[in-house]
């Protein structure tokens, strides 16, 4: 390979898992499938329905590109626990709503949730209201969407509104991170990598709680968040009407990932990368985060941290970003030394609501004994043991299927 050529490096993403099964089943067959404005669904009827009866929406996450909805319910009903067939075999039907964009800004995609809740509606027999949410960004499309429609005195119908590990007060994607998706290579095409438009769409910039802006080489909230936050506090921030019941993959207890400790190596790159090296973000100013190293073009920087809590190893639910960046490297031809393969991506004082992680002792804070009324939610759950992002667990889908019976 010339020394003047950048290798090409696959197309990973680092996003909710969601389009990531693990363990395929099959998908039966479809009942019905709707097209609505940024969107589509497809529509499962629950056991011994013959129409759309008890209508259960669930909208999609984050990721690149369009929505999988064949993965999705993959993922939703053959990882831990088959949260689908469980829902269907209650009579209730199941509505997969996917995105055209995954990327786009929430408040654009509120607009497909929106629409699938007027034609759930108009499709329904009989009078049993809507349960809607979703899973990780699903949760803020459908929260917005409803509160938005509450807002203009639209009727929703919605009896539940739900929200699986959604990041309500934000998402964390460590900055070193971030910083070096732009380093990687364009495509022949041209257009960035598809880990560098990720990071750099509206859906990120409004979901991370601190965002890197590759043009001034600084971390903060972008506008696109404040613009979002903003827009949230127009439609009085939650729906009113339903009863808002939310569950978080990281645990109640403050116990977060202690493998997981503050400033150490999580992964360094070599041959491709020679020297760049990650670290587990730590408290301080002028923390050190990442060191980055391209050959071509020749880019060198050190990307630091001022004010943040432990981050990484947070009480929160996971993401395998290490392990994913290491093995893109390494499938690339590259060496990759991972140390620390997930770290925390939603923490749970975040998935339910009730604490801003600006400081150390709230992102770390024992949820279980805080006051419930300080979150926005009626009823909400942490798992007992830290589990991945989304991941559909026994013990937290029988709790929401248990306030859908509501």
């Amino acid at each position: 390979m010339p020394e003047n050529t950048e290798p090409e490096i696959g197309p990973f993403t680092i996003g909710d898992p969601l389009a990531s099964p693990s363990n395929p089943v099959e998908v039966p067959d479809r009942d019905d499938e709707w097209t609505v404005p940024n969107g589509f669904t497809w529509v499962f009827h629950g056991e011994g329905n013959r129409h759309l009866t008890r209508p259960v929406i669930i909208a999609d996450g984050f990721n690149h590109g369009k929505s999988d909805l064949k993965k999705l319910y993959e993922f939703l009903e053959g990882e831990e626990y088959g949260f689908l067939g469980a829902l269907r075999r209650r009579g209730m039907d199941v509505i997969l709503l996917g995105f055209n964009d995954r990327t786009a800004s929430i408040l654009e995609n509120a607009q497909a949730a929106e629409a699938t809740i007027h034609e759930a509606m108009a499709r329904r027999v009989g009078d049993h209201r809507l349960v809607v949410g979703g899973f990780s960004m699903g949760g803020l499309v459908t929260r917005y969407a409803l509160a938005k429609m509450e807002s203009e005195h639209r009727d929703h119908q919605t009896g539940v509104y739900f929200s699986y590990d959604t990041p309500h007060r934000g998402a964390s994607i460590p900055v070193g991170v971030q910083a070096f998706s732009y380093l990687l290579p364009r495509g022949l095409d041209l257009k960035p990598h598809p880990f560098t438009q990720q990071m750099d769409s509206p859906a990120a910039r409004q979901m991370l709680w601190q965002h890197y802006d590759n043009k001034t080489g600084k971390t903060g909230v972008a506008p696109e968040r404040e613009a979002l936050l903003t827009a949230l506090d127009q439609v009085r921030h939650w729906p009113q009407i339903p009863l808002k019941v939310a569950v978080a993959n990281g645990r109640g207890d403050g116990v977060g990932l202690p493998e997981v400790k503050a400033g150490e190596v999580a992964l360094r790159l070599d041959v491709r990368y020679p020297g760049t090296t990650f670290y587990t973000q730590a408290r301080g100013d002028d923390v050190t985060v990442a060191y980055l190293k391209r050959t071509f073009p020749a880019t060198e920087k050190t990307i630091t941290t001022n004010g943040f809590p432990e981050l990484d190893g947070a009480p929160g639910g996971t993401l395998t970003t290490y392990a994913i960046l290491a093995k893109a490297i390494e499938e690339a031809g590259g060496e990759a030394d991972l140390r620390h393969a997930e770290v925390c991506f939603v923490p749970s004082v975040s998935a339910v609501d009730i604490l801003d992680f600006e400081k150390q002792e709230d992102l770390y804070a024992k949820v279980d004994d805080l006051e419930p009324e300080r979150s926005g939610l009626d009823a909400f759950l942490c798992s007992p043991t830290t589990t991945e992002h989304t991941l559909p667990t026994e013990d937290l889908c029988t709790w929401l299927m248990e306030h859908f019976e509501m």
